[in-house]
C-alpha cells in the first residue's frame, strides 16, 4: 500500500520528536552561513556540474537575498577528484574547522556516500547529488537529502521502454564503483521484471579513456542492447567508440542511462539521436525551467544540467528550511526540510523520511538533427512518470529510518 502524505508528516513527527516547538527566542547562532560545494573541478564529470553547480548555488543565495533572517549566506567550493577518501577529509575539515553548515554537490557515489557519512557522524545537512540509490536506502542519514533522480529511477524508466521495443538481451559496460554497481543491479531487476536478461557485463576504472577492449567484448556478446552502466566523459568515449566500432550499424542498440545534456551537446545529435533517457529537469520541460535556465545561460553561456539545476532547488529549499526555523542546528532543519514541499521547476515535490527527494520524471527521447530547432534543443518527451511510479518505494530501500 502506498504511503500517503499525510503518513510522511506523522513519521516525520516521529523522527525529530520536540523539534518542531523550537523557543520564540530561537535565533540564527552565527554571523554567516557557509554552504559548501563539492564536486569534479576539472575531471570527467566537471561539465555535469564543477563550477556550474557553483554559478547555480549563488544564483540560489542572490534569490534568497544574500542573507537569511539578517544572517549572510557565503559559497565556498572545493574539487574532491573523484576519490573518497580527498571528499570525505574535505568535510571533516569544512565541519570541524571551517565552520561549513552545509554541503551541497557530490556528484560521485563513492564519494557522496562517504561524505554523507561523515555528515552523518558530524551532525551537519548533506544535499547530495549521487546518482546510487543506496543514498536513500541502507547508507540513508536523518541529515542527507538526495536530489537527484537515482540509478533506481531511471534505470526503471529506460529499461522497461527498451525492453518494450524488442530489447530482450543486454550486455552491461558499467563503472567500477559505487554507481555502477548500484545500476547494474537496479536495471537488471527492471530488465529481468519485464522479460528481458543480462547476458554478459565488463567492469571499468573511472576515466578509463580507451574503452575498444569493453565494446569488443559487448559487440562479440551478440546481446542485442548494449547497456551503458557509466556517465560523464567515460560515457562520451563509449559512444564515439561505438559508433567507430558500427556497434548501432551491425545491429546492437546502444543505451546510456546517466545521459546528462552537456553529454548530447558535446557528441552532437547525429551521433546521439534516437537514445532514450528519463529525467526529474530539462531546461526546456516547462515555464518554470526555461526562465530560470535562461538566466543560468545568460551567466554561462550553456544550459543547466540536471545536477546543476538540482544544486540551485537544493539549496534554496535548506535556506528557506533555515529562516524558518530560524537556526543552523541540523536536527531542527532536517525536520523543517522534510515538512515542507518542494519546489522543483514548476513540479511539486517532497522529502522522505529516508531522505529521497520526490518529484515526476520525463522518459525522453533525443531528437534528431532535422528536429532540432536551435541550439540545446535536443530532447522531446515520451511519457510523463509519476514520483510515485519513479522512485523506489521505502519499503524497499532498507532505510533503517523507515520503521
Amino acid at each position: 500500500m502506498r504511503k500517503t502524505r499525510a503518513t510522511y508528516l506523522a513519521a516525520v513527527a516521529i523522527l525529530f520528536a520536540g523539534i518542531g516547538t523550537l523557543p520564540a527566542e530561537a535565533r540564527i547562532e552565527k554571523n554567516v552561513i557557509k554552504i559548501g560545494i563539492l564536486n569534479d573541478m576539472s575531471g570527467p564529470y566537471a561539465d555535469l556540474g564543477g563550477p556550474g553547480s557553483v554559478v547555480a548555488a549563488q544564483m540560489a543565495v542572490d534569490d534568497m537575498g544574500g542573507a537569511v533572517n539578517g544572517v549572510k549566506v557565503e559559497i565556498i567550493s572545493a574539487d574532491h577528484q573523484n576519490k573518497a577518501n580527498i571528499g570525505s577529509e574535505l568535510a571533516r575539515r569544512w565541519f570541524d574547522q571551517d565552520g561549513v553548515d552545509v554541503i551541497a554537490d557530490v556528484p560521485v557515489s563513492s564519494v557522496a556516500l562517504a561524505v554523507q557519512e561523515v555528515g552523518r557522524q558530524a551532525k551537519r545537512i548533506t544535499l547530495m547529488q549521487g546518482s546510487t540509490s543506496d543514498l536513500s536506502g541502507k547508507a540513508c542519514s536523518p541529515y542527507s537529502t538526495a536530489w537527484q533522480d537515482d540509478t533506481y529511477a531511471y534505470s526503471k524508466a529506460t529499461s522497461q521502454a527498451v525492453v518494450a521495443a524488442g530489447g530482450k538481451s543486454w550486455y552491461f559496460i558499467a563503472a567500477d564503483y559505487a554507481f555502477g554497481q548500484a545500476l547494474a543491479r537496479d536495471a537488471s531487476k527492471f530488465i529481468e521484471g519485464a522479460g528481458g536478461t543480462v547476458v554478459g557485463m565488463v567492469r571499468h576504472p573511472i576515466n578509463a579513456g580507451d574503452m575498444s577492449s569493453y565494446l569488443l567484448q559487448a559487440q562479440s556478446s551478440g546481446a542485442q542492447v548494449v547497456g551503458l552502466l557509466n556517465g560523464g566523459a567515460d560515457l562520451i568515449n563509449s559512444i564515439k567508440q561505438a559508433d567507430e566500432f558500427h556497434i548501432s550499424a551491425g545491429g546492437q542498440k546502444v543505451v546510456g542511462f546517466l545521459i546528462y545534456l552537456t553529454d548530447i551537446h558535446a557528441l552532437g545529435l547525429k551521433a546521439t539521436q534516437g537514445l532514450l533517457l528519463s529525467e526529474g529537469f530539462y531546461w526546456d520541460q516547462n515555464d518554470a525551467a526555461r526562465a530560470w535556465s535562461k538566466r543560468y545561460f545568460d551567466k554561462t553561456q550553456r544550459m543547466p544540467t540536471k545536477e546543476q539545476a538540482s544544486v540551485y532547488a537544493s539549496i534554496v529549499h535548506y535556506l528557506k528550511a533555515v529562516k524558518a526555523a530560524d537556526t543552523v542546528d541540523a536536527d531542527a532543519v532536517a525536520a523543517e526540510m522534510r515538512r515542507e514541499p518542494v519546489d522543483y521547476f514548476g513540479h511539486s515535490g517532497s522529502i522522505r523520511i529516508d531522505g529521497r527527494v520526490t518529484y515526476p520524471l520525463t522518459l525522453y527521447q533525443v531528437k534528431a538533427p532535422s528536429e532540432s530547432k536551435a541550439p540545446w534543443d535536443y530532447y522531446k518527451p515520451v511519457r510523463d512518470i509519476e514520483a510515485e511510479d519513479a522512485f523506489r518505494p521505502m519499503s524497499e530501500g532498507g532505510c533503517p529510518l523507515v520503521k
